[in-house]
């Protein structure tokens, strides 16, 4: 689903066609979940917030800036969800992560993770959790789910210098634990 689909579906969404979200909803209700997995380890959990991300952008449409990609915006939502969540549980989670190495790319600023791609896929994952959250989720936004660098930062409401850090630190440290 291209960005000009996107805006198609979510105009007929505001003109009150309530069905054309389900379109958006199956489109992304698997990053959604996948997502909020990693941050609660409980696919209970992840399921209802999940569903409490759709509502909240739902909800929220109007606040959405038309021509925009849907997914970042949605991403953010769900991350604040998922904050909230957690800090209201007080607990702290394990976090799991089904992350695809093969997806690797030239990033922006220079960085190669196709130089990881040789690993094994568990020895990423494990690599991959000991990173710091917010490194670890601007890398899977990058590499896992293909945004751009600006999608990155607006995802994560951060510059696009600061998504580049955290991607460029994020790799230097799956580096230092694969070496």
């Amino acid at each position: 689903m291209d960005v000009r689909e996107e805006s198609r579906i979510l105009s007929e969404v505001l003109a009150g066609d309530v069905q054309a979200y389900g379109l958006i909803v199956r489109r992304y209700q698997e990053p959604i979940y996948n997502l909020m997995l990693r941050m609660t380890s409980s696919a209970e959990d992840a399921r209802d917030l999940s569903q409490e991300t759709f509502i909240r952008a739902y909800n929220n449409l109007d606040q959405f800036r038309p021509g925009a990609r849907f997914f970042p915006w949605l991403y953010s939502l769900g991350m604040n969800l998922a904050l909230d969540f957690l800090r209201k549980r007080k607990r702290t989670t394990d976090r799991t992560l089904e992350f695809d190495e093969s997806r690797f790319e030239q990033s922006d600023d220079g960085d190669d993770p196709a130089q990881l791609s040789g690993i094994e896929a568990e020895e990423l994952k494990r690599a991959m959790d000991k990173l710091p959250a917010d490194n670890r989720e601007a890398l899977i936004l990058r590499f896992h789910e293909d945004l751009s660098m600006q999608e990155v930062a607006q995802a994560l409401d951060i510059s696009v210098s600061g998504a580049k850090m955290r991607i460029h630190r994020g790799l230097r440290m799956l580096r230092g634990f694969l070496s």
